[in-house]
């Protein structure tokens, strides 16, 4: 089923996603690939604020490419999202509900979005640059240090998606 939704993305709105379902997301999306994970992941346990609000969040294991002139971003595609799997229980406990990557993820993860809620989209690898016409703003907003890796608030319009895991466990890998 095709399905158009605006973040943030609510728990109804999770429970209205199943697997297969493809999805067209507008308003804000989160990139952090490893580096900002881990950074996020040790700050959270040491009990530190971060500097982004998970809750109804979507994260895009994301390292774009340089803009070229006149671009707000360069190529787009997602990154294998289980180098992500050891840090994603906890940012899900803390109210993330998506996440966009491609590949599958780990019994761990799974059973964190049932609990949580949360829902897992694949994003079309090697269609990076389809996909970044679809981000109509981007911004660095922390760890600035990791240059591609840092993370973005990106505003997107439409941005295509499938969902791979839903928050029932249904999991189309």
């Amino acid at each position: 089923m095709e399905k158009y939704i605006t973040t943030p993305l609510t728990e109804e709105k999770v429970a209205d996603l199943e697997a297969g379902d493809y999805v067209y997301i507008s308003g804000t999306v989160y990139t952090a690939r490893d580096a900002a994970h881990k950074r996020l992941y040790e700050a959270m346990l040491a009990g530190k604020e971060i500097p982004l609000e998970l809750k109804d969040n979507i994260i895009y294991y994301l390292g774009p490419s340089p803009a070229r002139e006149g671009q707000v971003i360069g190529s787009a595609g997602p990154t294998t999202s289980s180098r992500m799997d050891k840090y994603t229980p906890l940012l899900l406990e803390h109210g993330l509900k998506g996440m966009i990557g491609k590949g599958k993820r780990s019994e761990e993860v799974i059973d964190s979005m049932h609990e949580n809620h949360a829902v897992y989209f694949a994003a079309i690898g090697g269609a990076g640059a389809l996909l970044s016409k679809c981000i109509k703003k981007a911004e660095v907003i922390a760890y600035e240090d990791l240059g591609t890796e840092a993370i973005r608030k990106l505003e997107v319009e439409n941005l295509p998606v499938i969902v791979v895991i839903d928050e029932n466990k249904k999991n189309m890998y």
